[in-house]
């Protein structure tokens, strides 16, 4: 059975990746080299090897065509991590399933996707010139989610905030619920919080960063969480 999934690049939007985001361009010639030519699978048109396509699996087939999609997802981090090798070779630049930031000591830390990572390193590194160990972990994939990687990158914070610009009616943030998923194994699992910010493409300024900072500290310090899940830069 051949089962091929899309690959879905992510960015804020829509203010950040319209106006704000800033885009070091890489030539043409390298770009070409390294996506090589398209070959393409099974033609359609292929009027010599006829296929039909669709959306449709009937029901005698759709247990075992979701069984397989799991088998072809169970391969994904291996190919991700691969090009991202060639790509560094080809680029300089390095990305992984996930970026650390200052995590590997942090008794707190933060999770944050996309350019708002950006934002809260800075305050990060407020926090540790003031001998206060703060971290920052900045997930890339989340499908398939790298849930033993994400794991092992938090396993010493005592306290981790997990920030969403996304919200579930009825429920945590989608980024927090997938954390929570990774770290429910850990011997010694982090009091965790949720943050919902920057809906709508709504700033995330660095006194939001100090103030989940700040009450992560606390948490930390008291041993428990009094709220779980809370709205931040929204006006009341």
């Amino acid at each position: 059975m051949d089962i091929r999934l899309p690959v879905m690049v992510c960015l804020d939007g829509f203010i950040i990746s319209h106006s704000i985001e800033r885009v070091e361009y890489i030539e043409d010639d390298k770009v070409k080299n390294f996506v090589g030519s398209f070959k393409q699978l099974h033609a359609l048109l292929d009027l010599e090897h006829p296929k039909s396509y669709g959306p449709l699996i009937l029901p005698d087939l759709y247990h075992e065509y979701k069984r397989a999609q799991h088998e072809v997802m169970s391969k994904v981090k291996k190919v991700v991590l691969d090009v991202a090798a060639d790509f560094e070779k080809m680029s300089g630049r390095k990305y992984g399933l996930f970026e650390s930031y200052r995590l590997d000591d942090a008794d707190i830390a933060m999770v944050i996707l996309n350019s708002a990572a950006g934002t809260a390193k800075d305050v990060i590194d407020q926090f540790r010139d003031k001998g206060i160990k703060a971290g920052l972990l900045k997930p890339r994939m989340f499908r398939p989610f790298p849930y033993e990687e994400v794991a092992s990158a938090l396993k010493n914070a005592k306290a981790i905030c997990v920030m969403d610009r996304a919200d579930s009616f009825g429920a945590y943030g989608p980024l927090f619920t997938e954390i929570c998923n990774a770290t429910v194994h850990l011997e010694k699992r982090p009091l965790m919080v949720n943050k919902i910010f920057g809906l709508g493409g709504r700033d995330f300024m660095p006194e939001h960063a100090e103030l989940v900072l700040n009450e992560l500290i606390e948490i930390n310090k008291a041993g428990k969480v009094k709220t779980i899940k809370e709205y931040i830069g929204v006006r009341e």
